[in-house]
């Protein structure tokens, strides 16, 4: 008969679970990552979880069949070996979360902006209308509760499902001139 001792068991199902659900995370991680919703530094907390209880477990065999060390010392050992595990894992995670692309922007974003009407927006009707958000213009169809014509520029007030709510903005006349002065 195989005769395991308790603490390297505990060791062994540390390694196998921590590190098997590490590895469902990183694959899965907006399934999986739901259940601990909190960051600390920009990571989330089930990777850095995991690598402990993994790294406890490659800590504890090292120490109990490398070190032939037993009992609390291997713990200790081990738990030594979760907190540099816990620490890659948060600098792996960190900077694999900077590197991530920023949201890209919300029509909510474009409240507030003027933009150019390309087809004239009859009242409580849809044209379209030009904004240049992102560095790149794009076209969004529109309504205004007053008839807007082409050519002419809009403020968007609001959005209303994938398009978008505006008003006509009416253009300011320069001031006139005053006695004595020049245009230059």
């Amino acid at each position: 008969m195989i005769d395991i001792p308790v603490e390297d068991f505990i060791f062994v199902v540390c390694l196998l679970i921590g590190g098997g659900l590490l590895l469902i995370t990183v694959l899965v991680d907006d399934i999986v990552g739901a259940v601990f919703d909190f960051d600390i530094g920009g990571v989330s907390l089930m990777p850095l979880l995991l690598s402990f209880v993994s790294m406890f477990g490659v800590g504890g065999l090292f120490a109990t069949q490398v070190l032939d060390v037993h009992g609390g010392q291997a713990a200790a050992i081990g738990g030594a070996f979760g907190l540099v595990g816990l620490g890659i894992a948060w600098v792996v995670f960190s900077a694999l979360g900077r590197a991530a692309a920023p949201e890209p922007f919300s029509t909510r974003d474009l409240v507030g902006q003027d933009a150019y009407v390309q087809v004239g927006i009859p009242a409580g009707r849809y044209g379209s209308v030009l904004i240049k958000a992102e560095g790149q213009t794009h076209e969004f169809t529109a309504t205004a509760a007053t008839d807007i014509p082409a050519g002419t520029v809009a403020r968007v007030t609001g959005v209303g499902g994938t398009g978008l709510i505006v008003e006509w903005t009416t253009p300011t006349a320069p001031a006139p001139a005053q006695e004595g002065e020049t245009d230059v």
